[in-house]
C-alpha cells in the first residue's frame, strides 16, 4: 500500500491487522507526483492518493477534502487573523513549488494568488524553509502544514482556494480481493458486511446459514407433525379421548353403571 505525504493511514492499517491478521500489509511513503507512476507499474496494490489521477488507467474512490491553509511566520499580520482570503495576500509573495498537490487550474488559475517568486522551491520541505527566512507564503493542505511543523511558523485557514482531495487508488484491471477488503475497510464497512470480507470468508458464513435453515425446517416439520398426532376432542360435554359425560365433580349420572356387575339376590 502506498501512501502520499500527509496522508495517515494507520487507523486504516490497525483495522487490516484486526480483521486480517495474517496479511501483512507494507506500506510505501512516495512523492505525490510518483504516486500515480508506481502504481501504472504495479509497485503497489493500491494507493492513498491526492487527487486528481488519470482515470483511464486507474480506479478511485475519494475519501476526503482537506482544509486548505497558508504558512507564514508567527509574527507575520496574517498571523493576527483566524482566516484569511486570497484578497488578504494578493501583494505578498507567495512560493509555488514544484510538488505542488493543490490543483489551481480547477480554479482558472496557473499558480496560488499573490506575487510569484523569482524561482520554484523544488519541495514542499524546500518553500517551508524560504517561509521560515521571511521570502514569502505558502498555501498547502492542512496536513502538509502540520508534517513540516515548525515552532516559528503558524497557519491560518484561507478562503477562495481549491481543496485537496484525497483518494483510494489502483489500476483498474486490477481489482484484487484484497484491494476489495481495503475498500471495505476505507468505506466503513464492519466486519459482517459480505462486502467487506474475502470470498472464502462470505462462503463459508452462507453455507453455515444455509444450514441453519434446514435444521430450522426439520424442526418445522416436526412440530407440524406433533400437532396431526394430537388427539382430536369428541363430542360437546366429552372429554379428549372419549371419556363419558359427566355431570358436576365428574360423578357417573345416576342409573347408570358403577363399572362393577351387580348380583342378583
Amino acid at each position: 500500500m502506498a501512501y502520499v505525504p500527509g496522508v495517515t493511514p494507520a487507523k486504516w492499517v490497525r483495522i487490516w491487522r484486526e480483521r486480517l491478521p495474517d496479511i501483512p500489509l507494507e506500506l510505501v511513503q512516495v512523492e505525490s507526483a510518483e504516486a500515480v507512476v508506481l502504481l501504472r507499474e504495479r509497485g503497489a496494490d493500491a494507493g492513498l492518493v491526492r487527487l486528481p489521477v488519470d482515470r483511464t488507467a486507474l480506479s478511485a474512490i475519494p475519501l476526503y477534502a482537506e482544509t486548505t491553509v497558508v504558512v507564514c511566520p508567527k509574527d507575520h499580520v496574517v498571523a493576527a487573523a483566524d482566516e484569511v482570503t486570497v484578497e488578504d495576500i494578493a501583494d505578498e509573495i507567495v512560493l509555488h513549488p514544484q510538488d505542488d498537490t493543490l490543483d489551481w487550474a480547477a480554479e482558472g488559475r496557473e499558480g496560488p494568488p499573490g506575487l510569484p517568486a523569482f524561482e520554484r522551491p523544488a519541495t514542499t520541505g524546500d518553500a517551508i524553509e524560504l517561509v521560515a527566512a521571511g521570502i514569502g507564503l505558502l498555501v498547502v493542505p492542512q496536513s502538509l502544514a502540520r508534517l513540516h511543523h515548525r515552532k516559528d511558523l503558524t497557519y491560518r485557514t484561507i478562503t477562495g482556494t481549491p481543496e485537496s482531495r484525497v483518494a483510494l487508488s489502483w489500476p483498474e484491471d486490477a481489482t484484487t480481493d484484497l484491494v476489495e477488503d481495503f475498500i471495505g475497510i476505507v468505506r466503513g464497512r464492519t466486519v459482517n458486511s459480505s462486502r467487506g470480507r474475502r470470498p472464502e470468508e462470505r462462503t463459508k458464513d452462507a453455507a453455515k446459514t444455509g444450514g441453519q435453515g434446514q435444521k430450522a425446517a426439520k424442526a418445522g416439520g416436526s412440530a407440524q407433525r406433533k400437532t396431526r398426532q394430537q388427539p382430536q376432542p369428541g363430542r360437546q360435554g366429552q372429554k379428549p379421548g372419549g371419556g363419558r359425560r359427566t355431570t358436576g365433580g365428574g360423578a357417573p349420572k345416576s342409573g347408570g353403571r358403577s363399572g362393577k356387575p351387580r348380583r342378583r339376590s
